[in-house]
């Protein structure tokens, strides 16, 4: 008799079984078509050009010092004259020379500075030349030595900035560049793993960096006037 009870719930724990491991099957098989429909391959495309800065700013910052203010005032105004010579032999028209803020210290007026020793009063006076001419400006670079012989103390020369304003020209064939360089990168993984390429998913322009072509010599891109424009775009296809 216990035999007979026992027969139905075993029968009956049997076809639970059948039901879970069917369940199961049809529960894997839907993680794989969902996994099977939703593969994708994300590719990176790399975009480079060699420019040249069409922009130069040189900044020429001059200093005199003294006890008496009319003096070191007078020192500076002569200093200036040379500076617009010197700057007009090198070709520069008038209109490419600007003058920035005089700066005046009162060396005295400071509670942490000494009252005795050194000058009083500092003046310092800064002239910008900002041009197209690139070329001359590095020949004016190179012959600031004949200003300083004039007796015009530069102070805290850093050198001209070189810099290159015509991004938005080349902007648009360099994302095509990357974005070909991309899709030749997706095309070549979906060969190797024999799977058809699909259509883009997704898209990301990284942002346009300006670096130095030789590198970094210590004065950092605005020093270099032959420049490196690199892009990075990122794209997702979808794997058919």
């Amino acid at each position: 008799m216990t035999d007979n009870r026992l027969l139905p719930a075993a029968v009956f724990g049997g076809l639970l079984a059948i039901g879970f491991i069917g369940a199961g099957a049809l529960i894997g098989q839907g993680v794989i078509h969902a996994r099977a429909g939703d593969r994708t391959v994300t590719v990176r495309g790399l975009s480079e050009r060699e420019v040249k800065a069409d922009l130069a700013v040189l900044p020429l910052r001059f200093t005199a010092s003294g006890d008496v203010l009319s003096d070191v005032q007078a020192r500076i105004d002569g200093d200036l004259v040379l500076v617009r010579r010197f700057l007009a032999a090198q070709g520069y028209p008038t209109e490419a020379v600007d003058l920035g803020r005089l700066e005046v210290a009162d060396t005295r007026s400071r509670e942490y500075a000494s009252q005795t020793g050194g000058p009083r009063f500092i003046l310092a006076q800064t002239v910008i030349v900002r041009t197209n001419d690139v070329a001359r400006v590095q020949t004016t670079t190179r012959a600031l030595n004949d200003l300083v012989r004039q007796g015009v103390v530069l102070q805290d020369f850093q050198g001209p900035s070189y810099i290159f304003t015509r991004l938005n020209a080349v902007r648009p064939q360099m994302i095509a560049e990357g974005t070909a360089a991309a899709r030749t990168g997706a095309e070549q993984f979906a060969k190797d793993s024999g799977t058809p390429l699909g259509p883009i998913r997704q898209a990301t322009q990284g942002s346009f960096e300006i670096l130095p072509r030789d590198g970094d010599g210590g004065g950092g891109e605005a020093a270099s006037i032959d420049k490196k424009v690199r892009v990075v775009t990122t794209i997702t296809y979808s794997l058919k």
